[in-house]
């Protein structure tokens, strides 16, 4: 059911928020290639990623014997934390870089940057963070329905909206704190990691308060769905590498 939830009322949020960059004259976008990794990921949403599944075990705190509020608040930290700690490792792990350099390569974030992901990400963090936060804290129904709606946050954070909280920016990501993190410019690299809440950049000293609107993109980028299947070899062409 949440998958089909997540099916339809991803594309309408996508809708809203485009038809927004629009009006408020945004720049054309790398589009096309990012509809390919969108169909990639519902492909592998109904297959591949069906045959790896995170922790199904006993968990450390069980979610249903909290109280439903409880469950939902810590559910959302737990699985937002390690979101942050496995993009963390995306930049500095070579084979998860160049996995996620798929991600940075467009040459100009929008909506529709959101699921320009390589095909094969949800497997390696089903068996990772995913796991991990799994046995932190079992799901319950609330705070499953919860998690999934305040993900399609993600597509407001990857969007050209001019939404920039300013000194207020470590409450939530927005556009502009996101948009450095995927800037082009080396100064901005290795900053602003948060997914969701910007708390953990606080804590673990990658916070940056965004400024400006700097360009996007990579050295190079994929040209058709092939590529993207087998991106990790073509990410080989890139002239200059922002993990390092």
């Amino acid at each position: 059911m949440l998958e089909l939830l997540a099916l339809f009322s991803g594309p309408l949020v996508a809708l809203i928020l485009i038809a927004w960059e629009r009006a408020i004259g945004a720049p054309p976008t790398d589009w096309w290639i990012n509809l390919q990794s969108w169909l990639l990921k519902i492909v592998g949403a109904f297959t591949v990623y069906k045959m790896v599944q995170a922790w199904q075990g006993p968990a450390l705190i069980d979610g249903a014997a909290l109280p439903v509020w409880a469950a939902v608040i810590v559910y959302i930290l737990v699985y937002d934390l390690a979101e942050y700690l496995f993009h963390r490792m995306q930049h500095r792990i070579p084979l998860l870089w160049s996995m996620h350099s798929l991600h940075h390569s467009d040459p100009n974030m929008s909506v529709l940057t959101t699921n320009r992901h390589f095909w094969a990400d949800p497997l390696f963090k089903s068996i990772t963070v995913w796991s991990a936060a799994a046995f932190i804290i079992s799901p319950t129904p609330v705070a499953l329905a919860a998690y999934s709606a305040i993900g399609l946050w993600h597509f407001v954070t990857h969007s050209q909206l001019p939404l920039n909280l300013g000194r207020w920016s470590w409450v939530i990501n927005t556009p502009a704190y996101h948009r450095r993190h995927h800037s082009a410019l080396p100064e901005h690299y290795d900053s602003n990691f948060a997914a969701l809440f910007p708390i953990w950049d606080v804590l673990f000293g990658d916070y940056h308060r965004p400024e400006g609107f700097p360009p996007t993109g990579y050295s190079t980028r994929p040209t058709s769905l092939l590529e993207q299947l087998l991106w990790p070899l073509y990410h080989g062409r890139a002239e200059a590498d922002p993990a390092e």
